[in-house]
């Protein structure tokens, strides 16, 4: 009922993967909605390994717990482009402090 994928991918990529889709499905409509994501970015610029700007899950995890990554991934609008920064981090981390106390006095 839903798919999604990157904000590059809108036309023409989308577009023919319905076409695609509806063709060898045989049915009229693939999907009901799609939604387009922003791209993760690194100092100002789109995450990718051409341009070796990546960090991996794995990396990441090293220097951050779980917890902290989806709450910096939830601070930011889905649609938007992301920043993953050492700011965004410690935002995350200040959130999570946050709600830790706030449980705590629950």
């Amino acid at each position: 009922d839903i798919h999604s994928g990157g904000e590059d991918l809108k036309f023409p990529h989308h577009d023919n993967e319905m076409a695609q889709s509806e063709a060898c499905l045989g049915c009229q409509q693939w999907v009901n909605y799609f939604t387009h994501t922003g791209h993760l970015h690194i100092a100002g610029l789109k995450m990718s390994k051409s341009l070796k700007n990546f960090v991996t899950i794995r990396q990441s995890l090293e220097h951050n717990t779980a917890r902290q990554l989806r709450i910096m991934f939830l601070l930011q609008a889905w649609d938007q482009p992301m920043n993953y920064s050492d700011q965004t981090v410690e935002d995350a981390r200040s959130k999570e402090n946050t709600f830790k106390s706030f449980f705590r006095a629950v």
